[in-house]
């Protein structure tokens, strides 16, 4: 006996109840024209990942249950298919994270979590309540277990599944991207699916919720662990696997995609997302010549199209000549909308306003900060004027150490490479360049400036960037103490300095746009360090 079973990897969008039950019911109706006798969506699917504090809303649950009723009507039309749906449940004065199967206009039964995951970016301890049973349905003679998400990265609701008779365990998961966060699902499922002997169908969410990425990837394993379906990669998708029993047939697999690919993919998921999901028409960027705006500049339009992005160059009287050159350079082959605005008349406004103030003081990052000021004004300006939100160019190198103003270059609404080193936004232009040459070779191989005085590069402030960011990644992304950073080579000097800015720096980063998350370890969510603190490591 074979079963049909269908990987919905939808995109749902958090809070709306409506457009989340129509994919829901679009993707289940696809998949039956296909034959699928079981379709699985992703976890808490109906309401979208995650919720956060919405789930302490009594109306949040509510209007929850009301949809959910709604959807199990119409999924009515779909005769014998078995539709596994996330949602939030309270039951009993507690509140759960569950999926229900949902077959011929009836709920067969529902599956409340059991781990619930409390570290990184995640808090449902905060929300929800934990439950210890199982729940197993039968299909065309085959045992189908439900696990969610955290539950098959430890043994326990495995176990359970296999001891109530699951043959088969299907795992709705809301499982964010980082760099290679993929290979780490396979070697985790695969220890289990070996150890409970049992084939495992993942369906991930895709898309982008505020900072975090949703890669999709969902896949099946059978049960020595091997690799039979994998679905796209940062893309909605539906595909069916066709049991055997309990055994998978195996498909074709799609190509396996370098860092960089994922990365630049996310990043331009991310854009989409944010700016579709919150109803924004347009983009504007601040051009500056420099390599970090460039990919800014890339990457938008690769989300939205060049006809939904605007850049605005704003010279100083530090600009240098190529900066010029080669912004129009980048938007003449990347053909959006393009402004030059002199700062210079407001420049020499701020210093005749202040003159007094800063009779007898020489000049110091004061006025280089006057200048990022203006330009952020500028752009808000503009902003507010036409709608359009503000990307902000700042990377994770940069924000580490406070290299960045705030109410300057801060200033603005969505932070694309804020989670980007400054050493990985070459590679990510390198990438971008191989598939069409859209940023000009000089802004890659020039040294990085911020213009702001004569003759300034990035190098006159900070150790190299190679070294910046080594010390940046084991210090704040791997946790590594300051001796064992001395000890794997690196400048006691240049350890203490970088770890110096990274602990001081805290109070500008609280002040920052929201930014997509890559790396296992952001500045943001994952990263909770108090702005006052007198503690010397």
């Amino acid at each position: 006996m074979t079963v049909n079973v269908a990987i919905a990897q939808i995109n749902s969008i958090v809070g709306d109840l409506a457009g989340n039950c129509a994919k829901i019911l679009d993707f289940s109706r696809r998949a039956a024209a296909q034959g699928a006798d079981i379709v699985l969506t992703p976890e808490l699917s109906l309401v979208g990942y995650p919720p956060e504090d919405l789930l302490l809303r009594g109306a949040f649950y509510a209007k929850s249950a009301q949809a959910f009723e709604a959807l199990v009507v119409d999924l009515a039309v779909l005769t014998d298919v078995n539709v596994v749906v996330g949602h939030p449940l309270e039951r009993g004065g507690a509140r759960f994270n569950a999926s229900s199967v949902v077959r011929n206009g009836k709920v067969l039964g529902t599956y409340c979590k059991h781990n619930l995951p409390n570290a990184t970016v995640f808090d449902e301890l905060r929300y929800f309540s934990s439950s210890d049973e199982p729940f197993v349905f039968d299909c065309k003679g085959i045992k189908f277990g439900i696990n969610i998400c955290e539950d098959t990265w430890y043994d326990h609701a495995p176990a359970r599944a296999r001891a109530a008779g699951a043959q088969v365990l299907l795992v709705p998961n809301g499982s964010p991207y980082h760099m290679n966060k993929m290979h780490l699902r396979y070697e985790v499922m695969r220890q289990n699916v070996i150890a409970q002997g049992l084939s495992l169908v993942y369906a991930n969410l895709v898309g982008g919720q505020d900072e975090l990425i949703f890669d999709g990837d969902s896949f099946v394993m059978n049960q020595q662990g091997k690799l039979c379906a994998q679905l796209k990669h940062f893309e909605e998708d539906l595909q069916i696997v066709v049991f055997d029993g309990a055994k998978p047939q195996a498909v074709v697999l799609p190509s396996v995609l370098s860092v960089e690919a994922q990365v630049y993919q996310a990043l331009v998921l991310g854009v989409r997302d944010y700016i579709e999901k919150n109803g924004f028409p347009k983009v504007l960027i601040g051009l500056s010549g420099g390599v970090d705006s460039a990919l800014t500049l890339a990457i938008a339009v690769d989300a939205l199209g060049a006809d939904r992005v605007r850049a605005v160059m704003m010279p100083s009287p530090y600009t240098a000549d190529i900066s010029w050159i080669d912004a129009r350079d980048m938007v003449e082959r990347i053909g959006v909308r393009y402004d030059e605005i002199s700062i210079n008349d407001c420049f020499a406004a701020f210093r005749t306003t202040l003159a007094q103030e800063f009779q007898g003081l020489a000049e110091d990052a004061t006025e280089e900060n006057i200048q990022a000021r203006i330009r952020g004004t500028i752009l808000m300006a503009l902003s507010n004027k036409h709608g359009a939100i503000v990307l902000t160019t700042g990377n994770k190198s940069e924000m580490a150490v406070g290299y960045c103003t705030l109410y300057g270059d801060m200033a603005g609404g969505f932070a694309v490479i804020k989670d980007i080193a400054k050493t990985l936004v070459y590679r990510l232009c390198a990438y971008r360049n191989a598939i069409s040459e859209v940023i000009p070779e000089r802004i890659l191989s020039r040294a990085p400036s911020a213009e702001l005085r004569p003759d300034q590069t990035d190098q006159d402030s900070l150790p190299p960037y190679e070294v910046l960011d080594a010390i940046m990644q084991m210090y704040m992304e791997e946790n590594q103490s300051i001796a064992d950073i001395v000890n794997a080579g690196y400048r006691p000097e240049d350890v203490e300095r970088v770890t110096r800015l990274i602990k001081i720096n805290e109070y500008k980063r609280r002040q920052s746009p929201v930014g997509i998350r890559v790396t296992h370890r952001a500045f943001g969510r994952d990263w909770r360090y108090p702005i006052t603190s007198k503690f010397q490591e």
